[in-house]
């Protein structure tokens, strides 16, 4: 799909392409979602650029992200999507700048563009150039992640309150998996911050940003943003280890305590097994097997002995 967004335009306009297509003058931002060949032709011709494929944008190597060619900046960066699912994604996002103009490739549906999308379409006729386009979108990438951050965050100290609540309710079983997740997203959101962090960086060699002393400035509010994410996501980080290995401590000590248990039930029946294994053999000639208080002078001895053992192992502090 292509959209176009023009000069003092309400909203992004979907492009026909064709024959006879021809790039609007008054274009500052062209959005390319899951392009087919026709529309990156197109495109490339209008702006005499070599457009990154899918499987280039997906290269890890930094030369293959951030690169200048023929006046246009190239950046690509990963971003964080399906971060409320099971399976967060990690989808590559390359923004162009050329001239005047912005044109960003992506095959994903991030939440940051979308809202971005939004802002505009409720502030129609705002005058922007393409630096100030590709600032705002990374605003809004940024503030997703901080959000996301936030929701981990609530997450953990959840969490982190079912573990030491006592007396507990239910197994660790879901509270690892909580804690699995959270650090999933997490991590993902670290390497995302430290794509964005390169490609900040990486965007002061624009000719658009650079000759602008306010976008400048706003670039560098990004980059300061974009740290104080990643400490903070740092400390999750953190923070989700130490309740992992919390839960796996209190696993051990639960299991240990059964294991103490059995213990001592096992160590409290000997002396009483003892005297049961004595009385059962079947010897013809014992003192006691034809005496009528055998019987219940067997059982108040094994009673005797698991009573001495008992207070044996009270006296020694073992339970």
């Amino acid at each position: 799909m292509l959209k176009v967004l023009r000069a003092n335009g309400t909203a992004l306009e979907t492009a026909k392409v064709g024959p006879k297509w021809r790039l609007p003058d008054e274009a500052i931002w062209i959005e390319l979602i899951n392009p087919t060949r026709d529309e990156e032709l197109c495109v490339e011709a209008a702006l005499h650029l070599q457009l990154p494929t899918r499987e280039e944008m997906a290269e890890i190597e930094q030369s293959s992200r951030l690169y200048q060619e023929n006046g246009a900046t190239f950046m690509t960066a990963a971003i964080l999507t399906h971060a409320t699912t099971d399976y967060p994604v990690l989808a590559p996002v390359t923004f162009v700048l050329a001239e005047h103009r912005l044109v960003t490739i992506r095959y994903a549906e991030p939440s940051a563009f979308k809202a971005f999308i939004g802002q505009l379409e409720r502030t129609p006729g705002t005058p922007m150039s393409g630096g100030e386009l590709f600032l705002g979108l990374l605003d809004a990438v940024v503030d997703r992640i901080a959000d996301i951050l936030e929701g981990v965050a609530a997450d953990v100290e959840t969490t982190s309150q079912d573990i030491f609540r006592r007396p507990r309710q239910g197994g660790f079983e879901p509270v690892i998996f909580q804690l699995g997740r959270a650090q999933m997203v997490d991590a993902k959101a670290r390497a995302s911050l430290a794509s964005l962090a390169r490609l900040i960086s990486f965007a002061s060699l624009a000719n658009q940003l650079e000759s602008v002393p306010d976008l400048r400035e706003h670039q560098r509010s990004l980059q300061r943003d974009v740290q104080s994410l990643t400490d903070h996501a740092g400390y999750v980080s953190a923070n989700i280890t130490f309740l992992l290995d919390a839960a796996l401590g209190l696993i051990n000590i639960e299991q240990n305590t059964l294991g103490k248990v059995f213990s001592v039930v096992s160590v409290l029946f000997l002396p009483a097994m003892l005297i049961a294994s004595i009385y059962g053999m079947n010897f013809h000639y014992m003192p006691e097997l034809g005496w009528m208080h055998g019987y219940p002078m067997a059982l108040a001895l094994m009673a005797a002995s698991m009573l001495a053992g008992f207070g044996w192992l009270k006296w020694k502090r073992w339970l």
